[in-house]
């Protein structure tokens, strides 16, 4: 990673470390054909691949091991994205996904209020949260032959080895819909200006070395649709997760982001530190379609399962009256809600649990907080957690 740019020095980055002018020096560079050997073309800096080729090198380790290779540098110190032309050959089989799809997004349209959305105003994308385990208990079949496939295995093993685990979220971005804001992703993309500082710089690295994103095109995408807009070899400016919320780099990324046709079938996968953003959709007739993928590391886990509900509600009205008693003050009260209470917010039900004001919903550490504050009784504290907890399942 020493291609890495820092954004200042130290551990703690903050507004004054991003400079504009060292995340110019980043991102202001070329793909040299020899750095991506395998790479059938290079559009806008970004590699493309032949997916038909991709898939005759299956049971060929050395071979597939090589792909790995070239796009795991890739996504680490190289552009930042690879594009896989073909990713998918049967496209009756997209078209046959995409069908039920659609049927479950207008059937949750029916039946529900409409729900927050990442980085775009609630309602202005059709969405279908967890995707993929709805389209697991609405067509198995489909959902079999769908991950089946070998490219999305591979792209997933290339960046983050095996065991990890697959989420997809369905965004369908209608005739005159507008463009995302840019942004970086999960996990440290989904954090607040203020949370993002403290984190320290090492921590904003491995963020990026915890997840896989990811997409394939379910109907063409010409640029008037407005398919994901990305900015090459962003993820190397170690600033970038806060960067990506200020003006002047949102600035650069409009002026300077490539946006490249897909067809229905490719597939293309990114660093979560890209800066990205889906386009506006120009057309008058393309309701533009993406299966969108967020992969997990596998090592995502704590070593032991701890039911940090049960201990909160435990702990509650001890807390509490130790802290109105003065026996704790208000940091070392923080400090026990820190130890007790979940302090990440995911995984949730985005359908229920969808962030509306907010890139994330309350944790409970959050609610936790809130409810000492607010001298909530413990019934009550008790019963705005289980609603909490309720929202965390998948159905």
């Amino acid at each position: 990673m020493d291609q890495v740019v820092r954004a200042g020095s130290g551990v703690w980055l903050d507004e004054k470390a991003c400079s504009l002018d060292d995340f110019k020096a980043a991102v202001e560079v070329d793909t040299p054909p020899e750095t991506v050997p395998l790479a059938e073309d290079i559009m806008a800096r970004i590699p493309i691949y032949d997916g038909s080729k991709v898939r005759a090198a299956i049971g060929d380790g050395d071979r597939l091991k090589a792909y790995m290779a070239e796009w795991n540098d890739v996504f680490a110190d190289g552009p930042g994205i690879v594009v896989v032309r073909g990713a998918y050959k049967d496209l009756d089989l997209i078209d046959s996904v995409t069908e039920v799809l659609n049927a479950l997004i207008e059937r949750e349209r029916q039946t529900s209020a409409g729900t927050g959305d990442h980085f775009a105003a609630p309602g202005a994308n059709s969405r279908l949260w967890n995707a993929h385990e709805k389209l697991c208990m609405e067509a198995p079949d489909l959902f079999a032959r769908y991950n089946a496939n070998h490219v999305i295995p591979l792209a997933s093993r290339a960046w983050l080895g095996p065991l990890y685990q697959i989420t997809t979220q369905v965004n369908v971005v209608r005739p005159g819909g507008q463009a995302q804001t840019c942004h970086c992703d999960y996990h440290m993309g989904f954090q607040s200006q203020d949370r993002i500082k403290d984190y320290p710089a090492r921590v904003r690295r491995l963020s990026a070395m915890l997840t896989l994103q990811g997409g394939v095109a379910h109907c063409d995408m010409p640029v008037e649709t407005g398919p994901t807009k990305l900015l090459p070899y962003s993820q190397t400016y170690l600033g970038g997760y806060l960067a990506s919320l200020l003006d002047e780099f949102r600035d650069y990324f409009e002026e300077h982001h490539a946006q490249l046709p897909l067809n229905k079938g490719d597939a293309f996968f990114f660093n979560p530190a890209v800066f990205h953003a889906a386009g506006e959709n120009r057309t008058s007739d393309i309701d533009r379609i993406a299966n969108l993928m967020q992969i997990g590391s596998g090592y995502g886990r704590s070593i032991e399962i701890v039911d940090r509900a049960r201990m909160s509600e435990h702990m509650y009205p001890v807390l509490k009256d130790l802290r109105n008693s003065k026996v704790l003050d208000a940091g070392e009260v923080d400090n026990v809600v820190a130890a007790c209470a979940e302090g990440y917010p995911f995984p949730s039900n985005l359908d229920i649990d969808a962030p509306m004001d907010a890139m994330a919903p309350e944790s409970q550490q959050e609610l936790m907080l809130r409810a000492l504050n607010g001298g909530w009784t413990a019934d009550r504290f008790q019963d705005e957690l289980q609603q909490q907890t309720g929202r965390k399942r998948s159905h």
